[in-house]
């Protein structure tokens, strides 16, 4: 349900270089019931200047977008569509973190949200765009319950929804969030809902069908999870009402352009180049001798002959312009050629994967390696052990918004440009596209992890060859790399990526439709999605949809999911032929052991300022780490160096007699650090660390004791002078060997 009110406001001018148009600007506020949690949209109050605006709010988070036009001086044959989020520590009430305190480039979080919020929008603009369109998200104030990234999505509609580019745009779309709590759905859930959640899913959908999917669950089945997506496809409606409400009440005095029609439709030039190139392409397209390289080689070679011809028949058109037709033609034979034989262009049929092999322990130094191939997709997977300590750890405004204060188990996704025979720039910084596929792969494989390992596991997946679905193969990859190393996972898991090639009749509407299972990389070009998903054989652990048509009809996306899980499972059988469960781990895998001290011996193995940690970790390689007063954690490479580590802790903590001292004697300590007020000293290893203050190490009065040359180790002569009456601690002076003559402590 939603309510739409108009709230008055003051003349306002807004200046436009063709002139000046006046207008008489309210402020619209529309409210949608989502659930038991409302949802409230704004526009016309902040931010007038831009094209389009729109202020959502949900609880306390509330979330500001706007989207800004720019006329291009020449048409572009691709989307210039730019999404930025931003979520300030402003937002959360903190300070930045770094050295300056000031904000910083975009985190790898809000790197992930704005692919969401761009992959939400950008399948319903027109394929070629006459303007540049910018899209920012700023998170005015964030409660830590509330989700930005849904509110981000939703006031990206509304603000191109009542923006001037919404002539070329078939939105609005509403997006929801589809939790799994307590065996019901909860949409948009809070965030210790969601902790709970077995599903974590976003729908973006528009009246017609789906836009887009991203999430994951813990191995639901996967007729839960097309469950989930139909309940968040009906709950985005109500939102999508209330947009298209705001739209009508505030564009009434907006100018709006006329939609334009769309580029390169000379139907006679189209006729053209389709009887040039049909049948010299249908042939390339049917030799199922080509592989990825030869087909593209053949392809050039059908366009530089028909682009010359071209040339001849139409004198006055621009290559550009021309290459833009033979594109469109391309696409067109290579899809007529799926429906029409029912095979694709390497021969495989609709339902056929790619040639597997894999193989584990590759490179045998390390905790665990695998290799997959599928087709001319290659992946290394390496697997590597470390402490707890090694965790990722979230600034305080992640930490807020996930609840999570670190994670102990990471993928990293690499693709270099050799994967591709391409060259590029080494060193440079990750892109957004591996940010967002390790993600993806990350996603996929959690589920199998198990809870509460002692350990800091890390995935990196490098592509070494890449034709179609290399996330995919990453999860593949990561599973055999895992049971390699001996994690304990729950099952192996898969992903395996889903296409799609359509036919519309004269509505608009798909009128036929073929599902591709083990997408290539021609087949994701050309088609009409890719539709990732990967899981176990008991249910979906992760799913991403890029869709590409400006709607998707639930029945199809229940037909993709479907695929998905047949060929999950068919590549479990091949991954499971070379290794079925997590082996034992390799004799140089390392191990963890709780060690447990008497909290009153607790500063016999931490030692001043953490001293004898280091020496442990200097001398065993083993680290420890402080889990409560009296437990640590012991993370050693190897058994041996274990041993070796708690055989000298036992030595730090066995009993030793300590001597009595007498009042006036002299003893030699040892210096354990030196600080400006004065010396740490040990004067029995059995004896707890004594304090000398800088009066009490030397004759000359010091303001900074670390001026008068002691180092850690060295060793000093003091005189005893007994126990402090009022705090009990041993008074101990080296001042007075120096300087007979004066006091060493006044009474």
């Amino acid at each position: 349900m939603s309510k739409l009110i108009q709230v008055p406001s003051k003349k306002w001018l807004k200046y436009k270089w063709y002139g000046v148009i006046k207008r008489f600007q309210s402020t619209f506020e529309t409210f949608v019931n989502l659930g038991n949690r409302t949802l409230t949209i704004e526009t016309g109050k902040l931010a007038k200047f831009a094209d389009g605006a729109a202020v959502i709010k949900q609880g306390e988070t509330s979330v500001l977008v706007t989207a800004v036009t720019k006329n291009l001086s020449q048409p572009s044959s691709f989307l210039p569509l730019t999404v930025d989020y931003r979520l300030k520590a402003a937002a959360a009430g903190r300070i930045p973190m770094n050295y300056f305190r000031r904000e910083r480039g975009p985190s790898e979080s809000e790197i992930l949200t704005s692919r969401v919020v761009d992959r939400s929008i950008r399948p319903l603009f027109q394929d070629e765009s006459s303007r540049e369109i910018q899209v920012c998200c700023n998170v005015l104030a964030v409660d830590g319950e509330n989700d930005p990234t849904i509110l981000s999505i939703n006031a990206a509609s509304a603000a191109i929804a009542v923006s001037s580019v919404q002539y070329q745009w078939n939105g609005p779309v509403g997006a929801v969030r589809v939790g799994y709590v307590d065996d019901r759905f909860v949409i948009n859930p809070l965030r210790h809902e969601l902790e709970q959640s077995k599903i974590n899913l976003v729908v973006t959908s528009s009246k017609q069908g789906i836009v887009m999917l991203e999430g994951g669950a813990n191995a639901v089945d996967y007729d839960l999870f097309k469950e989930a997506i139909k309940v968040g496809y009906e709950e985005s409606f109500n939102i999508i009402d209330s947009i298209e409400d705001l739209r009508k009440t505030a564009s009434e005095n907006k100018y709006i352009p006329k939609r334009l029609p769309p580029r390169f439709q000379d139907t006679e030039i189209q006729d053209a180049v389709y009887r040039l190139c049909n049948t010299k392409l249908t042939a390339v397209f049917t030799d199922y001798n080509h592989d990825k390289f030869s087909r593209d080689s053949a392809v050039k070679v059908v366009v530089s002959g028909v682009l010359s011809e071209l040339k001849d028949l139409y004198p006055s058109m621009t290559e550009d312009d021309l290459n833009q037709y033979i594109q469109k033609c391309i696409k067109q034979v290579f899809r007529e050629n799926i429906f029409s034989t029912g095979k694709r262009c390497d021969g495989r049929s609709l339902t056929q994967l790619r040639n597997i092999s894999c193989s584990v322990d590759v490179l045998k130094p390390l905790h665990g390696s695998s290799l997959f191939q599928r087709g001319q997709t290659q992946v290394l997977c390496t697997m590597a052990y470390d402490s707890l300590d090694m965790s990722l750890k979230f600034d305080p405004v992640a930490q807020l918004i996930s609840g999570a204060k670190e994670k102990n188990f990471m993928l990293h996704y690499e693709f270099p440009a050799y994967a591709t025979n391409e060259i590029g720039r080494p060193g440079t910084a990750t892109a957004r596209r591996e940010i967002g596929h390790g993600a993806l792969a990350e996603r996929g494989l959690r589920p199998i992890i198990p809870d509460n390992l002692p350990f800091t596991l890390r995935l990196t997946s490098e592509v070494l060859e890449s034709n179609g679905s290399s996330s995919m193969a990453s999860v593949c990859g990561g599973s055999l790399a895992l049971m390699d190393a001996g994690v304990p996972v729950r099952e192996a898991a898969a992903g395996v990526a889903i296409g799609l090639v359509t036919q519309m009749d004269k509505y608009g509407d798909i009128a036929s439709h073929r599902v591709l299972t083990d997408l290539m990389g021609i087949e994701d070009y050309f088609g009409d999605m890719d539709f990732k998903i990967a899981g176990t054989k008991n249910g979906v652990t992760a799913l991403q949809a890029d869709i590409k048509l400006s709607f998707l009809p639930l029945d199809i996306v229940f037909e993709a999911i479907d695929a998905g899980k047949s060929g999950i499972n068919r590549m479990l059988k091949i991954m499971n032929s070379v290794i079925s469960k997590p082996r034992e781990p390799k004799s140089n895998a390392p191990v963890t052991e709780k060690f447990t001290v008497n909290p009153q011996k607790r500063s016999r193995v931490i030692g001043v300022g953490g001293q004898r940690l280091r020496q442990l970790a200097q001398k065993t390689g083993v680290q420890m780490s402080v889990l409560d007063e009296s437990t640590f954690d012991l993370f050693a490479p190897d058994k041996t160096a274990l041993e070796e580590a708690k055989e000298l802790l036992n030595v730090w903590l066995e009993e030793k007699a300590a001597p009595n001292l007498v009042f006036g004697a002299i003893y030699t300590v040892k210096i354990l650090e030196v600080k400006v007020a004065g010396a740490m000293v040990e004067i029995h290893p059995s004896m707890e660390p004594v304090f000398i203050h800088r009066k009490q190490l030397d004759i000359r009065m010091v303001q900074d004791a670390t001026v008068l040359g002691f180092k850690p180790g060295d060793e000093i002569q003091v005189k005893y002078f007994g126990n402090d009456p009022v705090s009990g601690g041993i008074r101990l002076s080296r001042r007075v060997l120096l300087s007979p003559a004066l006091p060493a402590f006044k009474s």
